[in-house]
């Protein structure tokens, strides 16, 4: 297979692989690349199967680390930002034995080992297969460390036909460490696409480059897609050579869809879907206008169990390096987490979390329900619902509210209660009710549902 990805990226030769701020690196230069970055590792010492820390966000060096690691059969572990815990997380999990410092120059740093790595690395040599850890949010303490068959995702990637002379600009907008942004590298990348480099991911910045770039497709997430229309920028930029959005990482609101629709005219809306665990499936969605979507993917079956979706892919993961296995079951399905609906033509509807739902003394309630109907009023141009612990029913409905024009908090406040009285049932209308200049998102460009608040709001 290490043959077909060579002759496949050479036979692109001077097309365009990499802009980079509206520098093209051609396909010939990045294999130059890839072959420099395979010399420095061998000098250094590495061998097959070493775990390899790759450190930066998407660039000329990164991506030819990223596939120098892949040729050499190593354990990529990319990181575009570190902390101690997520540090601390590799370390014990996957002892690697070099860092790849990608930023400027491309620097091979040797790592003192902090113990022997996970046994689960042996399944991977066994294969003669290059591995892919990729690390959970780990929002909620330690994150999860995914071990991936770095040769599936490839193989899976190469069965498709390149494109033909002309390549196709595909912004990265998710992140290098991420299955999403992985996922996007190699489908440009190995189609004989282009991949457009942002230097940062801001609703202005991904703005400017479609314009620059004249791109087609706009991978992104539902809070990224407010972002860019509540923000201005589809005025202060020419996006009409846009003809597809797609979005995941977190539910789409059928009101927010609304809006992206009516913002985007005649641009087609595709939800996409995906774990860290399995990869992203192919999907088609039921209309641009609807939030149902279904799985069309040979490589990936799903079922709904107790209303929680569950799937089973040829790119899924070989196990968590710290983590039980008790999200897949005994019949090696992955529990996703996420809660579901399917109508009567087996399409699709994700309705939130497992680990989102607010239980106000037995009565539930899912964020995006009451989201979708806040997101209804003239007033309202974002929010954020979450539970709060709370002595007597067990938990709060709490929401975050960034309110259109110049609403005093007082006002906001009243206006949230009035609108949602008579629109939803008494126990989810909102205890607490805190006015904010923006709602919080993720480097993974999700809502950020849990964050600090002061009493004073």
């Amino acid at each position: 297979m290490r043959e077909a990805f060579l002759e496949r990226m050479a036979g692109f030769g001077e097309r365009t692989a990499l802009w980079v701020d509206g520098v093209p690196h051609s396909y010939a230069a990045l294999l130059d690349r890839i072959g420099e970055i395979r010399r420095l590792l061998a000098e250094a010492g590495a061998r097959a199967h070493d775990a390899v820390v790759l450190e930066g966000d998407f660039s000329p060096n990164a991506v030819a680390a990223l596939f120098a690691l892949y040729l050499d059969r190593n354990t990529v572990v990319p990181m575009v930002g570190s902390t101690p815990v997520t540090a601390d997380t590799v370390r014990e999990t996957c002892a690697p034995r070099f860092t790849l410092r990608t930023a400027d120059a491309v620097e091979v740093v040797p790592m003192s080992a902090a113990g022997a790595p996970s046994p689960a690395f042996n399944e991977l040599a066994g294969r003669g297969a290059a591995g892919l850890v990729l690390l959970s949010s780990g929002s909620t303490g330690t994150p999860k460390a995914i071990l991936h068959d770095l040769d599936a995702l490839v193989e899976q990637k190469l069965a498709k036909r390149p494109r033909g002379s002309v390549s196709l600009n595909i912004l990265m907008v998710l992140m290098f460490d991420h299955i999403g942004g992985i996922n996007s590298l190699l489908s440009t990348m190995l189609v004989g696409g282009a991949a457009v480099l942002p230097a940062k991911r801001t609703p202005d910045e991904i703005c400017g480059l479609i314009e620059q770039h004249r791109i087609r497709v706009l991978p992104a997430s539902p809070t990224f897609l407010n972002l860019i229309m509540v923000g201005g920028h589809l005025e202060r930029h020419d996006v009409s050579s846009l003809r597809l959005i797609t979005y995941g990482t977190e539910p789409m609101s059928a009101e927010l869809l609304a809006r992206v629709g009516a913002a985007f005219p005649g641009v087609r809306l595709v939800q996409t879907f995906g774990t860290s665990e399995t990869g992203i499936a192919a999907t088609t969605s039921e209309s641009s206008s609807s939030t149902y979507f279904k799985i069309a993917d040979d490589s990936t079956r799903y079922r709904v169990v107790d209303g929680e979706l569950q799937l089973k892919s040829s790119t899924q993961f070989l196990g968590y390096l710290n983590h039980p296995a008790d999200a897949v079951t005994e019949d090696g399905w992955f529990r996703t987490g996420d809660l579901v609906e399917e109508n009567g033509d087996g399409y699709l509807r994700v309705k939130g979390r497992a680990t989102e739902v607010i239980n106000v003394g037995g009565e539930k309630l899912l964020p995006l329900e009451l989201e979708s109907v806040l997101l209804t009023s003239p007033l309202v141009e974002d929010c954020v619902v979450y539970g709060r612990p709370n002595a007597i029913t067990g938990q709060a409905v709490c929401v975050d509210v960034k309110p259109v024009g110049s609403l005093t908090r007082a006002e906001a406040r009243a206006h949230v209660r009035e609108f949602l009285t008579g629109r939803v049932e008494p126990f989810k209308i909102p205890s607490k009710v805190t006015v904010i200049d923006d709602i919080g998102m993720s480097d993974r460009l999700k809502k950020v549902r849990l964050r600090p608040h002061s009493d004073q709001d």
